[in-house]
């Protein structure tokens, strides 16, 4: 996603779809106002091509224009609080308007000062979180401790993407003007879940949302009031356009970014974004991009955080959503024959360009930090791997299903096993490239599955609401919570409205006794080896049930740049800010300089 991956919102990594693109070549400057320019064909360019002039950087305003790619679909809501927030309002984007109180870092698992100094923890249920001096919103009023609790309070009062840390929360208190206190619950013990929320909640102003009541998730909010280092300048269905504000109120601390405007065009595809990254009239993206080494191998200044494979960090598991609600979807034999139809060598090669290995059966990732936590020898025994003849056994053998004219499979009850859509947003080439991959696996079994690629503000509301078959999706990324969050994404059905209404995980609404009990005990155990009995305890009750189907590992965000008008991107070698587009990733925002200052 978003990259949402897919977003994003709603619990998902932000990604990327796109339309249009903003021309910064030619234009006249009104004031200090940047003005559109639309071509003859209503759609819109980047900024000049680098060419041979690379090492001079871009000329005009296009110069002092960072031109980025994260989004997907056109804009319609800047609403933090609300389901599908465009660019970037949504839940993990670039802290560029809204801010969170700490950044988590990718790179050492560290939270990293934000509008709190620091994390001060005067005993285990306890965070003190001092605010930075000075704090205030883009309209001028001081952001104060009440903001932050009013914040948290909202999502006692409406369902919000964080409601659910009030399960562990038992109180966030403004201890003074400049002071917040979070107090854990010590029963269930989570304080983990709190730092995480902590971490990922974009606090708002109280004196701009109180009016709204419950009904904040509703509001369109497209005149955000934020209190990041830019603010909403204008958007379109072509591009949204963000200005440097220039008494952000976190210059003392973290700087002043160079760019005196962030512009992020809207594409139809991940190649329009690859061919402007290609030729330097965009300089950083979060897309996935087919063998982008190919990039530097014919000269371009195009890189990623690692110059060897895999070249990103993994962080992510996008699965195959599976609508239990759906008759035939509904029995868990169905679903491990999917399982074992799947071709994972076949979407890590051809989906992920290499850039994944095949995905396994469980709902941790095999290496860094949740590995230590992850059982090769139990996934591989109670798990599935790529074997078509298994997944036509479980249907004949074990299903008694009878084989149509047509090579589809129906079960004794006379149920056919599709068609069955298999959903992700169009333009998202890798998740596009998996799911044809699937939809081919399970029709070479005798299941019948078909792609549809809607639009991404769609497909989100689809997922949010119930109301699809199958779907590529993601869950939780590493984080200071993880893989505790992915399980309760993915398991947990606490405070899981019904389908159709709008839920920020556990999309399949799946439901197991057992859940609860051993999420709430993650917080009280006392070692690793504890923990690991409890994760492989949950990972055995999602083999059962296999509510969704990880496809493939992929890095929490991917991170490439085109460093022709911007250096000093971050990288393996100058790693002063973690890759990616979340948390602590904004320190790049700070760090890049024009090319030739």
């Amino acid at each position: 996603m978003t990259e949402l991956q897919h977003e994003a919102e709603a619990g998902f990594v932000p990604r990327s779809t796109r339309r249009g693109f903003l021309s910064l070549t030619g234009l006249a400057l009104g004031g200090a106002a940047l003005g559109l320019g639309a071509t003859s064909c209503g759609t819109a360019q980047t900024g000049n091509k680098t060419g041979d002039g690379a090492a001079k950087g871009r000329a005009g305003a296009a110069g002092d224009t960072l031109f980025v790619f994260v989004q997907s679909g056109v804009p319609t809501s800047f609403n933090p609080l609300g389901a599908t927030p465009a660019w970037p309002t949504a839940k993990d984007h670039t802290q560029l308007i809204y801010e969170t109180l700490l950044r988590f870092d990718l790179l050492d698992g560290s939270l990293k000062p934000g509008l709190a100094k620091e994390l001060q923890q005067p005993e285990p249920g306890t965070f003190v979180l001092p605010l930075q001096d000075g704090t205030k919103w883009t309209d001028g009023t001081e952001l104060t401790a009440s903001d932050v609790v009013f914040t948290f309070e909202l999502a006692k009062k409406a369902s919000l993407n964080y409601t659910n840390v009030w399960t562990y929360l038992e109180s966030v208190v403004a201890t003074d003007p400049r002071t917040v206190t979070f107090t854990v619950k010590k029963k269930p013990f989570n304080p983990n879940s709190v730092k995480d929320a902590i971490s990922g909640v974009f606090i708002v102003p109280q004196h701009v949302w109180e009016p709204f009541g419950a009904k904040v998730g509703a509001q369109t909010n497209l005149k955000p009031v934020g209190s990041g280092p830019f603010v909403l300048d204008r958007y379109d269905q072509t591009q949204i356009n963000l200005k440097r504000f220039d008494d952000y109120w976190g210059k003392a601390v973290f700087g002043t970014p160079a760019m005196t405007t962030i512009n992020h065009p809207i594409f139809k595809s991940n190649n329009d974004s690859d061919l402007k990254l290609e030729s330097g009239e965009l300089d950083a993206a979060q897309t996935f991009t087919a063998q982008i080494w190919k990039m530097w191998e014919k000269g371009k200044p195009v890189g990623t955080w690692l110059k060897d494979k895999p070249y990103y960090l993994p962080g992510n598991l996008p699965l195959l959503e599976i609508n239990s609600s759906i008759k035939g979807l509904d029995n868990p034999k169905v679903r491990l024959a999917i399982a074992y139809a799947i071709d994972y060598a076949n979407i890590a090669s051809t989906a992920m360009s290499d850039y994944s290995d095949p995905a396994n059966a469980s709902l941790m990732l095999p290496n860094g930090a949740e590995g230590k936590y992850y059982d090769q020898a139990t996934v591989d025994s109670q798990g599935w791997k790529h074997d078509p003849a298994k997944a036509v056994s479980i249907l004949e053998d074990d299903l008694g299903c009878t084989k149509g004219k047509d090579g589809i499979y129906s079960l004794p009850d006379g149920t056919r096993l599709g068609p069955w859509e298999a959903i992700t947003p169009t333009g998202w080439s890798d998740w596009n490239t998996a799911l044809e991959i699937v939809a081919k696996s399970c029709t070479a079994v005798g299941i019948d599955v078909k792609t549809k690629f809607p639009q991404a503000p769609q497909v989100t509301t689809m997922i949010q609401n119930g109301n699809f078959e199958l779907a590529c999706w993601n869950a939780s990324g590493v984080s200071v919570a993880s893989p505790w969050t992915r399980f309760r994404d993915v398991l947990d059905d606490r405070g899981i409205p019904p389908i159709g209404k709008t839920a920020f995980a556990n999309f399949t609404r799946f439901s197991h006794p057992d859940v609860a009990g051993l999420l709430d005990s993650v917080g009280a155990a006392t070692s690793e080896d504890e923990l690991k009995e409890i994760y492989t305890k949950l990972d055995a009750i999602y083999r059962e049930g296999i509510p969704v189907i990880p496809l493939m590992y992929r890095p929490n965000e991917f991170y490439e740049y085109n460093s022709s008008n911007w250096t000093n991107f971050p990288d393996e070698k100058n790693p002063y800010a973690p890759p990616g587009w979340t948390g602590a990733s904004v320190g790049w925002i700070f760090g890049i300089k024009k090319i030739g200052t």
